[in-house]
């Protein structure tokens, strides 16, 4: 007798029908992989450049989330020399209890009932205009690893959030994504627990994914992402500073991981979702990378909350731009940050010599 309780709604196209649906042409293939290569290039050191994950929340709106992309693509081709720019385009939003916007994937209009078939086109859609009208690949959380495979083809990054870095599944997936996985601490701080799932990610991995049995390389680009922590009382505990990123050095050391990395979060509990707080915080890391020269080879980026409009909004409230989930910087402050996390990267430079 069947138990369980879920009513199978519709069946749902494979990852390669949505895919030829709008596929992915050789220039834009051309587009990514020169990106990805990039990249590998700073995990690795044979680059200097510092990464930028930068975006909304969540992208919630198609033409809001391009106009922020032609914005960020002016400013990147000022500060490219320097920052590798790989904007957040995350469809996929966890909800602490389940509820509210869970993302793009689950309604494409926000003021819509949800739509799973109308969601998986959509967000393919929209990263395929971001790469076609600004070059530029993007990050995703991997919320649902079986869902990775349609946006396999066009993403750069990927990111495991705080909830999910212990799940199994996860780490498995994230050894055969073949571009940088992040992995966040989770939300009670244990930085163990981030390391063991950047070994279970760096580690070849044989599971059964979308059908198949699978076996994998292993990632070696999976890292680590500081997003602060909540503390027994519910309170949100930073973990940014110059001895936690001392501390995540010595683990990397003594696991012996692939090429050690710190992705530094400057929003959620590091900032207490005081979305202003990211520009002090990342000021912050940038210090610690100048007095400290392993900080420096350890810290390869940071990620920013950034739309067009200060703060956040309700659903119903309609601003054009303004971010749906947390509170995001607008893009005056976010236009300015850039600037002057460029000039900070080029006095370090200067003074390093």
């Amino acid at each position: 007798m069947e138990s369980m309780t879920m009513e199978f709604v519709r069946k749902l196209p494979i990852p390669q029908e949505v895919k030829a649906q709008y596929p992915l042409t050789e220039d834009l293939e051309a587009i990514k992989k020169a990106n990805d290569q990039e990249i590998a290039d700073i995990f690795t050191g044979k680059s200097d450049k510092f990464l930028l994950i930068i975006g909304p929340c969540s992208a919630d709106n198609e033409e809001a989330v391009l106009d922020y992309m032609h914005r960020l693509r002016g400013v990147y081709e000022k500060v490219k020399d320097k920052i590798f720019i790989i904007p957040r385009v995350y469809t996929n939003k966890p909800r602490t209890v389940g509820k509210g916007y869970k993302g793009m994937l689950h309604q494409p209009d926000p003021e819509k009932p949800e739509d799973m078939l109308e969601g998986l086109l959509a967000i393919r859609h929209m990263h395929i205009r971001v790469i076609k009208e600004t070059g530029f690949t993007c990050a995703e959380e991997m919320l649902y690893p079986q869902n990775h495979r349609y946006l396999s083809d066009v993403l750069s990054y990927v990111a495991l959030g705080a909830r999910s870095v212990e799940d199994q599944e996860h780490r498995l997936v994230a050894s055969g994504v073949g571009i940088p996985a992040g992995m966040k601490n989770p939300t009670g701080g244990d930085l163990n627990v981030m390391m063991n799932s950047i070994t279970a990610a760096q580690a070849p991995q044989r599971f059964i994914y979308r059908g198949w049995e699978v076996q994998t390389p292993g990632n070696p680009y999976a890292h680590a992402i500081l997003r602060g922590y909540v503390d027994k009382f519910g309170n949100s505990m930073p973990n940014y500073h110059y001895e936690t990123l001392k501390e995540v050095y010595n683990l990397y050391k003594k696991e012996g991981l692939e090429n050690p990395a710190v992705i530094v979060d400057c929003n959620h509990a590091n900032s207490g979702k005081k979305y202003l707080e990211q520009i002090r915080i990342a000021k912050d890391v940038m210090h610690s990378r100048h007095v400290s020269r392993r900080i420096h080879s350890l810290v390869k980026g940071l990620m920013i909350e950034s739309y067009i409009e200060d703060g956040n909004q309700k659903v119903e409230d309609g601003k054009y731009g303004c971010s749906i989930t947390d509170p995001c910087l607008g893009w005056e402050k976010t236009e300015k940050f850039i600037y002057d996390l460029y000039d900070i990267i080029k006095e370090d430079e200067a003074k390093a010599k």
